[in-house]
């Protein structure tokens, strides 16, 4: 009996495991449904940022664990900061990236992606999933997603475009800021440069 039950317990344990998104599958979902509304949407076509950010933050964003990213990113700094400070942090590192991804939005005109096999072992619990983005004329351009399990689905938590780390690269950036002047002082330069560019949006 005990081992009938473990046998059934086993079982559910594998269907459960299999019954998860592919990991490849998961990024390809998401980047089809962007890449079709950049090649349909009039307003993105028109150089629309306002729409672009919107895009971001919908169809994109969601699927990023900001948590660990963020921990990520600031490394060290991360258990020094205080919860306010933690907070305020996300809040504005999530607005620049809003800003920065959904003004690269805008230049994407006849790109395609081209996904590339994915290894991965259904119990793997982070996995790489490598893509590259193609243009008539130009090499191709290396884009991978770091993904962690999220229930049945994945979470991004680093890009890594052309061998450089999202993470890394802005773990470098900040690091240098807190080193210098503090936590506080990185924080407030995040929120005056979103500021700039909603300043710079509206002039024009």
């Amino acid at each position: 009996m005990k081992k009938f039950l473990l046998l059934i317990l086993t079982l559910l344990m594998s269907m459960s495991i299999f019954a998860a998104e592919a990991p490849d599958l998961f990024v390809r979902k998401i980047a089809d449904e962007v890449f079709e509304i950049l090649k349909t949407d009039k307003d993105l076509k028109a150089g629309n940022k306002e729409k672009a950010y919107k895009i971001t933050e919908e169809k994109i964003l969601p699927y990023f664990d900001f948590d660990r990213i963020s921990k990520l990113v600031l490394g060290k700094a991360w258990p020094a900061a205080t919860k306010d400070e933690q907070e305020a942090f996300k809040k504005e590192f999530r607005t620049m990236l809003v800003k920065t991804y959904g003004s690269a939005l805008l230049k994407f005109k006849d790109q395609t992606l081209n996904y590339k096999p994915t290894r991965f072992q259904p119990s793997d619990e982070e996995v790489l999933v490598k893509t590259e983005i193609l243009k008539s004329g130009a090499p191709p351009l290396p884009i991978d997603y770091m993904l962690e399990k999220d229930g049945d689905s994945w979470k991004v938590f680093d890009i890594i475009i052309e061998g450089v780390s999202l993470v890394t690269n802005f773990r470098g950036q900040f690091g240098n800021e807190i080193k210098q002047n503090g936590i506080a002082s990185l924080i407030s330069k995040l929120a005056e440069k979103n500021a700039d560019s909603d300043k710079a949006k509206s002039n024009k």
